[in-house]
């Protein structure tokens, strides 16, 4: 049967105390993506509530002709979206379960625990009469407290005046505290069952954490008139990768990402390295990776000697949609098979929260600050980002009518060049390099003057690829550090013989060639990924049996392409990169480089592994192939412009979801305001009850569940329908069984699951 990957890049809001409705949600999809790799492999479900994903799966592939793989190979968090995003990468990464951290949340996430001791008021007098105003501020808030049950009425006034009466002009919220319960949730990870990886083999796991550097960092621009300026970058993004191997990342590194991103200005004090150092000193937690890790996410501070002195906040006050980091991974994913790619954003809160007083009158005082200081900068529509993941779609929608209008003439190019006796032989890996060289050589003549701007932008975008190479292997991402360093490249370019230069004019020098046999990864993945969606293309009309040799060759060979784009290559250049001397050491360094990515080697492989798998298909599949791999080199000059440069990182456009309240109707319509209690008091909500808390998470967990159940059945192909009523069914199943499975440990909103049954039936 064939396969197909539905691969999720998660990216997380922020949402202060609704943290505990997300942790519902991603705790689904992780029983999601559980549930799918076991249905992948033959394993049994590991409980009731993955039995229905795996059911649902079994059903689609039965009547879609389709397996699909559902896995989360992308998160990106800001602020409470960050925690969750953290914990949930360590669970996919390393096959930890997520299910330690609920009682965790359940426990802690309260206003009497968060604050600290000495912050707490000082006898049950102290600022008495400062209540009064706190309800009168909590309004709509402080309404709906009044018609709850009188044990949650009492614990929500108790707690909300603790925090009132606790200490002013502080952060009331005890920092070492909660570094401690972040390293003790990790440990109760560590400390449960641990299953399988969630992960195919190889496949990466990219975590963006967005950070606030409140000191910020000097950043030189690059002007006409002056030639240059200094501004201050404020933004920061703390990433981690486990490479395929899952090993996300030393815990402390963890820890520090999650504190700092959550560090809510005015309740938590500001992050920095001191708090965490001291933590791990009383826990006798070592952390051997310190100076690596800080080098790397604090370059200037680390150079200055001042890391400990860096000053971090909540990552949502200037990116609480962190898209971009997720949609720039994309360009280092493996593809084994055809992929569904989907950006699903969870938005615990979404709509407009700003009302402005009735006859349309203008804010208040305090309501335009709060609003201008906290809320407007995280309720900023995620539109610009949108358009980028449109417009790189519409890019791929172009590509594919320019390949398809093109493929006829660029056939029959090939088929004149090699006459046609030549696919009636079996195709040999000597035959398939000679083939390559042949069939590239005639597009450069047939192209013409076209040629030489298509190879200048190939050269371009390959001096691009090594000065992101060479810059990220020292740990130094910054957009200056990458033009000096391909500025450099260029220089040493430039000093080559004559008989070496790089140069197009009929075709490429001898030069040109010699580089871009050496450095052109990109050609190669484009090459390959072409042929992955021609072979898709014919599985309509052959069985799975015949392209499956094909398939695993051809997605063997990719996976060694893309671990070059990103993987080993980068770390083994490090001390070469530190210790090269400028515009001495240039020639030295790119022979390292090329040496280390060995794509001739590779190459050669790939034709082995093409040419066995090849001999053994259907003559006319074969022929079909053949074309596509040979002509490839004349749809990349017809596209490669148009692409700007990009090439094709995954196959499809990528389409967007959301998770948020207002999406999940099979229960209860109305959105957060009719389901969720957190986003009471500026969203601070969950803090003041345990009951709260409950209902947040039991709606996270259900939500999540009808969402996912909706994205996983959206990715049959439009001809293709679940029986009537499928749908609903398995979503009623997934409900109760997530009811059955909670209702022992939610004893605070036994009257909410009692309701909640009656609405699902």
């Amino acid at each position: 049967m064939r396969e197909k990957e539905l691969r999720l890049a998660l990216v997380c809001y922020g949402g202060i105390s609704l943290a505990v409705y997300m942790h519902g949600i991603t705790k689904e999809i992780w029983r999601v993506v559980r549930a799918s790799r076991a249905s992948h492999e033959g394993d049994p479900p590991a409980s009731a509530v993955d039995a229905v994903y795996h059911d649902l799966l079994d059903e689609m592939a039965e009547r879609g002709g389709v397996r699909v793989r559902i896995l989360a190979d992308i998160i990106a968090g800001a602020s409470a979206g960050g925690i969750n995003g953290i914990f949930l990468g360590q669970a996919l990464s390393t096959g930890q379960s997520l299910d330690p951290l609920t009682d965790l949340w359940l426990e802690a996430a309260d206003i009497e625990s968060l604050i600290a001791p000495d912050a707490a008021p000082t006898s049950r007098f102290s600022k008495m009469w400062a209540l009064p105003f706190a309800w009168m501020a909590a309004g709509r808030s402080g309404e709906k407290v009044e018609g709850l049950d009188e044990e949650t009425r009492e614990e929500v006034r108790r707690k909300l005046g603790h925090l009132i009466r606790s200490r002013w002009f502080e952060p009331p919220f005890a920092a070492d505290d909660f570094t401690a319960r972040l390293l003790e949730a990790f440990d109760r990870m560590a400390a449960a069952p641990t299953g399988k990886r969630l992960l195919p083999p190889g496949q990466p796991l990219d975590l963006f954490v967005t950070v606030t550097d409140f000191t910020g960092q000097p950043q030189r621009l690059r002007l006409h008139s002056p030639s240059e300026v200094v501004e201050t970058e404020h933004r920061m993004v703390v990433d981690f990768t486990d490479s395929g191997d899952g090993k996300l990342a030393a815990i402390p590194e963890l820890v520090f990402a999650a504190r700092a991103t959550s560090s809510f200005p005015g309740a938590f004090p500001p992050f920095t390295v001191t708090e965490l150092d001291r933590v791990l000193g009383t826990r006798n937690q070592s952390w051997p990776e310190r100076d690596e890790f800080l080098r790397r996410v604090l370059p200037r501070h680390h150079a200055a000697g001042a890391a400990e002195k860096a000053v971090l906040i909540d990552g949502s006050v200037l990116v609480n949609a962190p898209f971009r980091p997720a949609i720039d991974a994309l360009g280092r994913r493996p593809a084994r098979r055809q992929v569904d790619r989907r950006f699903v954003y969870i938005d615990p809160f979404p709509g407009m929260h700003f009302r402005l007083p009735g006859g349309g009158g203008h804010p208040g005082f305090f309501q335009t600050i709060i609003g201008a200081v906290s809320e407007l900068p995280r309720q900023q529509p995620i539109r610009d980002n949108l358009e980028a993941i449109a417009a790189r779609s519409g890019r791929i929608d172009r590509m594919q009518a320019i390949v398809a209008a093109i493929r006829e003439d660029v056939e029959q190019e090939i088929e004149q060049l090699f006459g046609g006796t030549f696919f009636l032989d079996r195709p040999t890996a000597a035959r398939l390099a000679s083939w390559r060289v042949r069939a590239q050589a005639a597009a450069a003549a047939k192209a013409g003057f076209s040629y030489a701007a298509y190879g200048h932008l190939k050269v371009a975008g390959v001096i691009d690829m090594i000065a992101a190479i060479l810059s990220e292997a020292i740990g130094d991402d910054a957009a200056l550090r990458r033009t000096r360093m391909r500025a450099f490249i260029e220089r040493t370019l430039a000093a080559r013989s004559e008989g070496q230069a790089i140069a197009f004019t009929a075709g490429p020098s001898e030069g040109a060639k010699s580089f871009l046999r050496g450095f052109d990864l990109g050609f190669r993945i484009r090459r390959l990924r072409l042929l992955a969606r021609r072979l898709t293309e014919l599985e309509a009309d052959h069985s799975e049996a015949q392209l499956a040799p094909v398939r695993d060759a051809l997605y063997e060979s990719l996976a060694d392409y893309l671990e070059r784009q990103g993987g080993s290559a980068h770390t083994e250049m490090a001390d070469d990169v530190r210790s090269a001397r400028e515009d001495e050491d240039g020639e030295q360094l790119l022979a390292r480089l090329e040496a280390r990515l060995d794509l001739i080697r590779l190459d050669g492989e790939t034709d082995a592994r093409l040419a066995n798998a090849l001999a053994g298909l259907p003559r006319a599949a074969r022929r079909t192939l053949l074309l596509t791999y040979l002509g490839f080199a004349y749809f990349d000059v017809a596209t490669l412009p148009l692409l700007q440069g990009e090439g094709l990182d995954e196959f499809d456009p990528i389409k967007v979801d959301r998770i948020a309240p207002d999406d999940a109707t099979a229960i209860r319509s109305g959105g957060a305001e009719a389901t969720l209690k957190g986003i009471q008091f500026l969203t601070f909500g969950a803090f003041f009850s345990r009951n709260y808390r409950e209902n947040d998470y039991l709606w996270g967990r259900l939500h999540g569940a009808e969402r996912m159940i909706d994205i996983a059945v959206s990715t049959l192909p439009s001809t293709i329908r679940l029986k009537p009523g499928a749908v609903a069914a398995f979503k009623r199943r997934a409900f109760l069984a997530i009811l059955d499975e909670e209702e022992h440990r939610l004893t605070a909103i036994a009257p909410l699951i009692t309701s909640l049954r009656r609405e699902i039936g």
